[in-house]
């Protein structure tokens, strides 16, 4: 990218608030050049990405339990907040203040209000609604954190003025067409989905601890090992896997990095020891995403967040699946290795509250993991024959994909929760929630057995913030907790002699459809989950309204 004429160095994206513990912050910025970033005294040299420049600034020395405003400074100048700016001043909040901890998450993103298609009619963008709801509220009604689980950008789905411009420097009818071909191009995607001034906003205030799905890659990403056979040796596939991973690199996953991980984080050590941050790391990064492709161990994606009694496992279920068809993880055992040590690890620590974080939802409506349970023992009984392939082209076709359609790790994690939830590993919390997304609608569910456990364990799953489900896939939805559609497809499970699973769930409330995000209240023991959902009068009036409040706990 050029750099723009002038003297002084322009933001041109972020801040973003990231990783925030009792004391430091990360925060990171996109700038369109070289130079020196301050935040509250403490300066970080930018580094460059394939002709692009950011900076990850971390501040240290911050109070437990503390708010501190702060600016940005771009060369001594201050380039944030913006000038005139009417909102709050952006702030580093620390854990560790009193009163309930909380946090909004939700996923599934799709650009901005202002970028996508009218023709599309899409429910008001619940970030958006989120944001200006908090302009208006007291800080002591802030969330602590804000965590998206997925679709951050779409890279399949680009906007009307995104496919304008790709045209403008390819030919769209050679693939991957109209979709993100390189880094350049997903970096216009998250210019365009961070871009809207209260998302701006938000995210240089709330913390934000993110994870990708398949659409920041390109959908049905990883789904089986047929799915990789036929899309890895294309000419086009090796530049895209590379943009799309690396821009998550700079993009979303260095935020996640404490502080102590970025001291231990080669790839970013590396960068760091550049002379001035002029070098371009990207054909270094290249390196790396080529291997986290296809090594998947060569880089780990998942990550922990401590919140004091709260502990967050982020865990990655795209890039590191183990796909051979005879012995399928929607984790490899290498990283679920990590996952359970990282559980054992917060129920030693005495964590009232344990949650799991994962782009794809663990507990489905009953009848949809009976299809998924299905489709794989067909497709593994079947393999390489007619009726394999025939349930291979239904898994792709219908996005058979989620921890249901990948036995082994569906059962281990279930396993793993059971063990902290009896008193196994320790000390049970009060809750375990699987925080998921991915599904287009909301819902909540509570395993019931076994049910002999001294914590509640929960799935609760939001998804859209801006997007929507086809009108087929809401009715599916609709209908897969009945009891009709649960007798129906456990016909097909039976005939087909598909191995049950002792664990049993219950639906406690939803399914919500429309643009939502939810917010836990986590206070002691106690914790409650609430869903907040937009809507469009016909007259074009939006509203942002509280559809659900429950107790978990």
């Amino acid at each position: 990218m050029p750099e723009t004429a002038g003297t002084r160095p322009l933001l041109l994206l972020g801040p973003l608030l990231r990783h925030v513990d009792p004391v430091s912050a990360t925060i990171w910025v996109e700038t369109d050049r070289p130079c020196d970033v301050t935040v509250l005294g403490q300066r970080a040299r930018t580094f460059c990405v394939n002709g692009h420049h950011y900076a990850l600034v971390v501040v240290e020395g911050l109070e437990p339990g503390s708010s501190t405003p702060y600016e940005v400074h771009l060369d001594g100048q201050q380039v944030w907040p913006a000038a005139h700016s009417s909102a709050p001043p952006s702030r580093i909040r620390t854990t560790g203040r009193p009163g309930p901890f909380r946090l909004a998450f939700g996923s599934c993103r799709y650009a901005t209000p202002t970028s996508v298609d009218v023709r599309d009619a899409l429910p008001p963008d619940a970030l958006d609604s989120y944001a200006r709801r908090l302009l208006e509220l007291p800080e002591d009604q802030w969330p602590d954190a804000l965590v998206l689980l997925g679709d951050q950008v779409y890279a399949d789905e680009v906007t009307p003025a995104t496919k304008e411009w790709m045209a403008s420097r390819r030919d769209l009818s050679q693939p991957p067409g109209a979709q993100a071909a390189d880094f350049e191009e997903y970096s216009r995607l998250y210019a365009e989905s961070w871009g809207d001034p209260e998302v701006r906003w938000l995210l240089s205030t709330i913390p934000s601890s993110m994870v990708f799905d398949d659409h920041e890659m390109i959908d049905d990403w990883n789904t089986s090992a047929a799915w990789r056979a036929e899309v890895t040796p294309t000419d086009w596939w090796h530049k895209r896997i590379c943009g799309g991973l690396v821009s998550y690199w700079v993009y979303q996953h260095l935020g996640n990095l404490s502080p102590n991980e970025l001291a231990e984080n080669e790839t970013w050590q590396a960068i760091q020891q550049r002379a001035d941050g002029s070098d371009d790391a990207g054909p270094m990064l290249d390196e790396m995403a080529r291997a986290a492709d296809t090594e998947p161990e060569t880089v780990r994606w998942s990550y922990v967040r401590h919140w004091g009694s709260t502990r967050l496992i982020m865990v990655d279920t795209r890039a590191g699946r183990a796909l051979d068809e005879h012995d399928r993880k929607i984790v490899d055992d290498f990283e679920f290795d990590w996952v359970d040590a990282a559980v054992r690890r917060s129920v030693e620590d005495g964590v009232e509250h344990l949650l799991i974080g994962t782009s794809l939802p663990w507990l489905l409506p009953h009848s949809v993991h009976d299809i998924e349970r299905w489709n794989e023992t067909l497709s593994v009984r079947h393999h390489g024959k007619p009726l394999g392939r025939l349930m291979e082209k239904l898994r792709q076709a219908a996005d058979l994909e989620h921890w249901a359609a990948f036995g082994q790790s569906f059962e281990r994690l279930g396993r793993t929760l059971i063990a902290a939830a009896r008193g196994e590993l320790g000390q049970p919390p009060a809750t375990a929630l699987v925080l998921s997304g991915d599904v287009h609608h909301a819902y909540a569910a509570e395993l019931v057995n076994p049910g002999d456990l001294d914590t509640r364990v929960h799935q609760l799953t939001v998804s859209p913030l801006h997007n929507q489900a086809p009108h087929a896939i809401e009715i599916g939805f609709k209908v897969g907790w009945s009891r009709w559609a649960r007798a129906l497809t456990g016909g097909l499970r039976a005939l087909a002699r598909v191995e049950g699973s002792p664990l049993q769930w219950r639906k406690q409330a939803g399914p919500f459809f429309g643009n939502e995000l939810g917010e836990l209240v986590l206070e002691g023991r106690d914790a409650r989950f609430l869903l907040w959902a937009t809507r469009r009068d016909d007259d074009g009036t939006e509203h942002f309204t509280q559809v659900l409040d429950t107790r978990l706990s």
